[in-house]
C-alpha cells in the first residue's frame, strides 16, 4: 500500500504580504534617497522590492502613498528605539529649556539622517500640491510631534516655569517653525548651536530685562 505523504502547511499569506509590504517600504525609501522622488515610480518600487506592480496598487493608488506610509513606519521604529515598549514623550526633568533643546538637538540629526532627509522633503514638496497626501502628513506625523511639546510646554505651566496665559501650541512654533523652515527652504544651516539658541529666544525673549 502506498504511503501517503505528509501534508505541506498552508502558504501563510498574511507573512508574505508583510515580508511583501516591508521590502516594498524598504525599496520606496532607497529609491527616494538614491534617485530623488520624480524619479522615483511605482515600476521602480516594484523591481526593487521583487514584486509586481499589481501588488502596490492592491495597497495604494500612488507612489506618493507609499511613501507616506513607508515613512510613517520608519518613524513608528525610530519613536520605538527612543522609547522601547512605551509611547515616546518629551523628556521632562524640571528644566524645560534644558529638555527643549535635547529633542531639539536629536531632531537636527534625524533630519542630517539621509534616510529621514530625503522622504522628508519629497513629502513635504508633494503635500503643497497633493492636498490629500498633505493632510495626511499633517494628521498622521505632524500633529502627533506637535501634541509632545504641547504637552511639555503644559507641564512646565503646572510647575509654574510658564506664564499660564500662554498657549502652547503658539509657543512652540517659536522653535519648531524656524527650524522647519531654515531645514525646507536652505536659508541657513542647522546645527545644536542653532536650535539652542531657538529655545534661548523663545523662553527669554529680546528685550532687554
Amino acid at each position: 500500500m502506498a504511503t501517503q505523504k505528509p501534508k505541506q502547511p498552508a502558504p501563510d499569506a498574511t507573512r508574505r504580504s508583510e515580508r511583501s509590504r516591508r521590502a516594498i517600504y524598504d525599496a520606496a525609501l532607497d529609491l527616494v534617497a538614491e534617485v530623488g522622488y520624480p524619479r522615483t515610480t511605482v515600476e521602480g518600487i516594484a523591481a526593487r522590492a521583487g514584486v509586481g506592480k499589481q501588488t502596490i496598487y492592491r495597497w495604494w493608488s500612488s507612489k506618493a502613498e507609499v511613501l507616506l506610509e513607508a515613512f510613517l513606519d520608519l518613524s513608528e521604529q525610530a519613536a520605538q528605539e527612543a522609547a522601547p515598549g512605551a509611547a515616546y514623550a518629551i523628556p521632562d526633568t524640571g528644566d524645560l529649556a534644558a529638555d527643549l533643546k535635547a529633542v531639539l538637538r536629536m531632531t537636527v540629526d534625524q533630519l542630517k539622517d539621509p534616510r529621514f532627509e530625503a522622504p522628508s522633503r519629497a513629502l513635504a514638496a508633494e503635500g503643497v500640491v497633493n492636498e490629500q497626501v498633505g493632510r495626511v502628513f499633517v494628521a498622521k506625523l505632524l500633529e502627533p510631534s506637535l501634541q509632545l511639546y504641547v504637552d511639555r510646554v503644559r507641564a512646565a505651566q503646572e510647575a509654574g516655569q510658564v506664564r499660564p496665559e500662554v498657549d502652547p501650541r503658539i509657543a512652540l512654533e517659536l522653535w519648531v517653525s524656524p527650524l522647519a523652515q531654515r531645514w525646507l527652504q536652505y536659508t541657513g544651516p542647522i546645527s545644536y548651536d542653532y536650535t539652542d539658541t531657538l529655545v534661548d529666544y523663545a523662553l527669554h525673549g529680546l528685550a532687554p530685562r
